[in-house]
């Protein structure tokens, strides 16, 4: 595979320079907090054996297809009372031959998913699929997706969470026109496991979901979401943090987007090649053309420091990739040490946790002791793995909670008064 080609079917040039079986671990997408589960004919996915279980029972997250003829419905409802299973919420998606029936279900503690399925089984659902739920399902869906909407009308990077939130654990990718000139319809297209859309830069929108095919109902909520992020074109969150160094100086810690193209190139003009080597992996020539993918609202987000003349002398960057995110720093070599990529990183992490990332990894070599000494600044636990000089250092953010200033909230212009640490 040609180094273009897995740039247009990853979203992601840095995963060049990484090992084979990195790359075979992992695809590019959105995090989210749901847990996934196989589609199965009578038989329950996975279970997440970590779902709390409350005082009233477990939470179960239950899709199954019916035949649309009265009394279809009934019977399962009947089914799941006989063994004390509570429907607390239900939402049908009418296929073309068929009702796909989604139920958020209580169940007494000592009920199994395998038991579940059985009972609906028998009474005539077909191609189950059940996982484990939490609080964050007993919203209902009109207000969920009112909020996924107000994240993403203000802040273009929220989409493929969105996406990835509305319609469950799948993998999202954003990708140029084909060369092949094939264009995807306004509307978009969708079959089975695959739902294709237009994106606002005139490229396509690509999501997979393995094992549980896509209904009509969410392929239009998809379709509805993606247009009015096209419709309001650019934007982000204009929020800012002014920090002062130990010195004195002040930076300002704000999101970057495409707009900070040319300031970024011109720092890493800056930079040392022995620095953009470390962040980039690779030949410090290649370092460019990077940036645009990275500055991208699709991929993740983006931070800058800026000083007070205006010039960018760091950025991080958070980078959906699965279940993970992938976490990079980049600090002009003339303001390191002052603790602007612990800061980065701290801020960085926030917002995995806020996304819902139950891990955060970076990318290095392995003589990159500045980046590792930086992520076990984090408190949390770390795991290691290396291979021909390549390290990944992976955080575990669902062990201990990261404390770290909130940098972006509703609060808007700057907030002043915070001194870094040496």
């Amino acid at each position: 595979m040609t180094d273009a080609t897995h740039e247009q079917q990853h979203g992601h040039p840095l995963h060049r320079w990484l090992p084979t079986w990195w790359l075979r671990r992992h695809g590019h997408a959105p995090p989210t907090g749901d847990t996934g589960a196989r589609e199965t004919e009578g038989q329950p996915g996975p279970a997440d054996e970590t779902s709390p279980v409350t005082a009233s029972g477990t939470l179960w997250r239950m899709r199954t297809t019916v035949k649309d003829e009265p009394g279809s419905l009934a019977a399962l409802c009947t089914a799941l009372a006989e063994h004390r299973v509570d429907i607390l919420n239900l939402q049908a998606h009418p296929l073309a031959e068929g009702t796909v029936d989604e139920f958020l279900l209580r169940a007494p503690g000592a009920a199994t998913g395998e038991e579940i399925t059985q009972a609906v089984t028998l009474a005539g659902g077909a191609h189950t699929w059940i996982e484990r739920a939490d609080a964050h399902d007993l919203v209902d869906a009109p207000t969920r997706i009112l909020g996924l909407a107000a994240r993403t009308a203000l802040d273009p990077a929220e989409l493929p969470l969105a996406l990835r939130q509305l319609l469950g654990r799948c993998t999202i990718r954003s990708l140029p026109v084909p060369p092949t000139g094939e264009v995807v319809p306004v509307e978009g297209v969708f079959k089975d496991t695959v739902l294709r859309l237009r994106a606002a830069e005139g490229g396509v929108i690509t999501v997979e979901r393995p094992y549980l095919p896509f209904t009509p109902t969410e392929f239009a909520r998809a379709r509805a979401l993606v247009e009015m992020d096209s419709r309001l074109g650019p934007r982000i969150p204009r929020s800012r943090d002014v920090l002062t160094l130990p010195e004195g100086n002040a930076i300002t810690v704000r999101r970057a987007d495409a707009s900070d193209l040319e300031a970024a190139r011109a720092m890493h003009a800056r930079c040392s090649p022995h620095t953009l080597g470390l962040r980039y992996h690779g030949p410090a020539r290649d370092a460019d053309r990077y940036l645009k993918h990275l500055l991208g609202p699709r991929f993740g987000r983006t931070l800058a420091v800026q000083t007070a003349s205006g010039r960018i002398v760091g950025l991080g960057h958070l980078l959906w990739d699965g279940d993970e995110s992938e976490v990079a720093l980049l600090v002009e070599d003339a303001w390191q040490q002052r603790g602007i990529g612990r800061e980065l990183l701290a801020r960085l992490v926030t917002m995995a946790v806020e996304a819902g990332c139950e891990s955060v990894y970076a990318v290095t070599r392995a003589a990159n002791t500045g980046m590792v000494a930086t992520m076990r600044g984090l408190g949390v636990p770390l795991d290691y793995q290396i291979e021909e000089g390549t390290l990944v250092v992976t955080a575990r953010l669902d062990a201990t909670p990261v404390n770290s200033l909130m940098p972006y909230d509703s609060r808007q212009g700057e907030l002043g008064g915070a001194t870094l640490g040496r």
